[in-house]
């Protein structure tokens, strides 16, 4: 017997024993030695000669009860199972055509019973983005909607191990991308920084994430958790820290916030609207506001930006018009809505802006088609700087590309309408220097002369733009410009 077939023999061996092991207390994963030979093994049978076939067809066998056993010691063991099963892993998806083995039903077990309770042990995340990049062809082939319907789990992997795995998440991102992840996935990457928070809330709330399954602890432990959110949020202590003895209100209050449930979920059902002033939602920003951040939350506020770069270019690459019509009054929706820090607000908002003119650039027929919305939009534009902020470019972008073209006159129309409404409101209600002093709606707040002047600026050129593309929009125009001159403006730049 040859040295190499010796060595065969021992990794069967090994893997062959362990397979027939019945002892759950023990998993397979206790031994050390058990993943070096299922490596080996997996090794032998790729090598390209006559006896390959042979091998895999011995070694297929005592892989998957191996498999089998792993899976079911998982809730018993106290070791990790995660880089074993990716391996037996690895073996199906190389020679399932082979030994006729169908590795969907295997690669959704190992996500659903191993990477959920794993996900954050650092090893067994990277070692699973690897895998999923190594295989990302085979994947997107043979079982293409895998990668969409898990990307939740992926991006919890990915908040909770930080910056060592931004780089291999990028490389696996567009594989997460399907029409049916498309839309959710861009609210989930916004609130990556959430995501993160509420994690370390579990952690504190419940031990160790690793070897936890958190769809378990939702179920029986986010009341308890979200209790404690909203009391470290509204009164700056925890439960802990009062004692055990409770009142009965707090103990009758029914704090299952669907939102927190969203947000530690792993598998996508669907867009699912984040409401902002829920009780969940408001003490995880409140906490976030009133808490030092930490040093891994610090990277995902740099990491988010990054990744939704990424998004945004696969979105313009790849997405269709339809999905980007419907990605775009959401985008609208979430620039108001964002994780409480003054650096991460600037970031995503600048991106988030500059794609949704990349957007009506590449296709400029998506503005008539959401008219309603930039209507709303505009209509909203004294609530706050960032909605000023985007009725400014909403204004640029009707003006350049002409309410969406000659083709579109009722649309322009009805822009060109919202934007009179805009300017002569403009107009009427400040003169550019007494707004500020005037009482304003108690939903409104007060803005400074010159954030004024830059959107009747704006707005004066979309109208100028939008006639000149439109030609029975021009009367209508020159009142308006007629109005502009003969109005006590202050502010040189407009009157220019």
């Amino acid at each position: 017997m040859s040295a190499e077939e010796g060595d065969w023999n021992f990794y069967l061996r090994t893997v062959s024993n362990s397979a027939r092991d019945s002892n759950i207390t023990n998993g397979p994963a206790s031994d050390p030695s058990l993943l070096h030979a299922v490596k080996k093994l997996c090794e032998f049978c790729k090598r390209e000669d006559k006896t390959s076939d042979d091998l895999v067809a011995r070694v297929y066998p005592h892989l998957n009860k191996l498999f089998q056993r792993s899976i079911a010691s998982l809730s018993q063991s106290n070791s990790s199972n995660g880089l074993l099963l990716l391996g037996i892993l690895q073996f199906f998806l190389d020679f399932g055509e082979v030994v006729l083995h169908d590795a969907d039903p295997s690669l959704h077990t190992f996500i659903r019973s191993c990477l959920s309770r794993e996900f954050a042990d650092p090893i067994v995340a990277a070692a699973t983005l690897d895998f999923l990049y190594v295989n990302k062809n085979k994947l997107l082939i043979s079982f293409p909607n895998l990668l969409p319907q898990f990307f939740p789990l992926i991006l919890k992997l990915t908040a909770w191990n930080g910056g060592k795995l931004e780089k291999p998440f990028l490389k696996v991102l567009p594989g997460l991308v399907s029409p049916g992840s498309f839309l959710p996935l861009f609210p989930s990457l916004m609130d990556l920084p959430i995501l993160f928070v509420a994690l370390e809330k579990v952690e504190r709330s419940s031990g160790s994430l690793v070897g936890n399954n958190i769809a378990s602890i939702q179920k029986s432990k986010a009341p308890e958790m979200l209790l404690a959110l909203m009391d470290e949020a509204y009164t700056g202590t925890t439960i802990g820290e009062r004692g055990g003895d409770e009142s009965e209100e707090s103990s009758t209050i029914n704090v299952a916030d669907p939102l927190f449930l969203e947000l530690l979920k792993d598998e996508n059902d669907g867009l699912v609207e984040r409401h902002w002033t829920s009780p969940g939602i408001a003490a995880v920003l409140q906490a976030a506001k009133n808490s030092p951040q930490s040093d891994r939350l610090k990277q995902i506020l740099k990491i988010a930006p990054r990744l939704l770069d990424a998004y945004f270019t696969i979105a313009l690459r790849d997405a269709n018009s339809s999905l980007i019509c419907a990605l775009i009054p959401i985008l609208m929706t979430r620039i108001s809505a964002l994780f409480p820090d003054q650096n991460y607000m600037y970031e995503v908002r600048r991106r988030l802006l500059e794609f949704m003119l990349a957007a009506f650039h590449r296709s400029p027929d998506l503005i008539p088609l959401l008219k309603k919305p930039i209507i709303d939009r505009l209509g909203n534009a004294y609530d706050s700087t960032e909605k000023t902020e985007l009725a400014l470019q909403l204004c640029w972008a009707v003006g350049e590309y002409g309410g969406g073209g000659p083709t579109h006159k009722d649309a322009a129309r009805e822009l060109f309408e919202s934007l009179e409404l805009l300017l002569y409101e403009n107009l009427s209600s400040s003169r550019l220097g007494l707004r500020q002093e005037a009482a304003v709606n108690s939903n409104r707040k007060s803005f400074s002369k010159s954030s004024q002047s830059r959107l009747l600026c704006f707005v004066i050129t979309a109208i100028t733009k939008l006639a000149t593309h439109h030609r029975e929009l021009l009367p209508r125009a020159r009142v308006a410009l007629i109005k502009v001159a003969r109005s006590r403006i202050s502010d040189s730049k407009v009157s220019k």
